[in-house]
């Protein structure tokens, strides 16, 4: 898969694409239908399958701290991507230029002018340029005049729940993993790189590793049932605390703390994948550093049974 950074990166193609855009935010269950879809129509035209996404997502832009929470960063998407049947992943800056981009020229300039769109595969209720103006009747009615076909996706059911982002963050939220994983059709999980942080878990006996999570905000908080991969192709069980630990500084930023269990290496800047297997409990304040240590023992206690013998836990 090839990934483009930037319009001014891409090149016109000439003999065509089909094509899909979106946010694309948790690449779930119901975008892979979509590309699957769209591979399907690129084997037969036998175009490059492309996908274009915003960065940051236009709700990011327009309400900046009040946005919903992110499922996904943009390298968490590119990853996913990469397994799936995507010729060009096309990354466009959102800023205020785009935000007004007259519907008719996104259609001209980029699609017809640079993509040479063949088949579009967008959302019914998708909206693009200024005033949101552009819509799915818009991109009908461009098709017939400059010959390119335009499908609408269709709604993927899981359970009898339409798969959206917004129900996956929900179902984070209240820290149902099970049917977050279900419409995800993998674990939730947080990519990054383990950074320095105070080393406060060592002087309680638990080390940790930490990773900045680098959003705005975070779909999920509290104490995990956890394992990592990243590390010499294992998968290394543990438990992880997602938020601004108030009882050692209770700071505003989210940070991913994971205890990993029987292991004893320095990762510091290893790229690492954390996967949420159950959730223990909130994040709570503690009123000394010993009560914390009692706590993440018994936490601890929790997330062995959870990962090693899969019971059933009362929490």
């Amino acid at each position: 898969m090839q990934l483009i950074r930037g319009l001014t990166h891409l090149k016109p193609l000439q003999d065509g694409c089909v094509l899909t855009v979106g946010n694309f935010d948790g690449v779930h269950t119901g975008h892979k239908k979509v590309i699957d879809k769209l591979a399907a129509h690129g084997k037969s035209m036998g175009l490059p399958v492309v996908v274009m996404m915003f960065e940051p997502q236009p709700l990011e832009f327009f309400l900046r701290e009040n946005a919903p929470s992110r499922l996904t960063r943009l390298r968490e998407k590119v990853i996913q991507f990469r397994s799936l049947a995507v010729d060009k992943l096309v990354i466009v800056k959102f800023n205020q230029n785009t935000a007004n981009y007259k519907a008719e020229n996104f259609i001209t300039d980029l699609l017809v002018d640079k993509l040479n769109v063949k088949h579009l595969v967008i959302g019914d209720d998708f909206h693009f340029g200024k005033a949101r103006r552009g819509n799915f009747a818009m991109l009908k009615e461009k098709g017939l005049e400059f010959g390119f076909g335009v499908e609408s996706t269709d709604s993927f059911f899981v359970n009898q729940h339409r798969v959206s982002s917004t129900l996956i963050r929900d179902a984070l939220g209240q820290g149902d993993l099970s049917k977050a994983k279900q419409m995800l059709g993998r674990d939730y999980s947080v990519c990054g790189r383990v950074a320095h942080g105070n080393k406060r878990g060592r002087t309680i006996g638990f080390p940790t590793a930490n990773i900045q999570m680098f959003r705005r905000n975070t779909p999920i908080t509290g104490v995990y049932a956890v394992t990592m991969t990243g590390i010499a192709g294992r998968e290394i069980q543990g438990i992880a605390n997602v938020g601004t630990r108030p009882t050692v500084d209770g700071g505003k930023k989210v940070i991913l703390e994971t205890h990993l269990f029987n292991f004893n290496e320095e990762i510091y800047g290893r790229y690492v994948e954390v996967f949420f297997k159950k959730k223990i409990r909130d994040e709570v304040r503690f009123q000394s550093l010993n009560e914390l240590k009692k706590q993440i023992e018994k936490d601890i206690v929790i997330a062995k049974q959870i990962l090693d013998l899969n019971l059933e836990v009362r929490l």
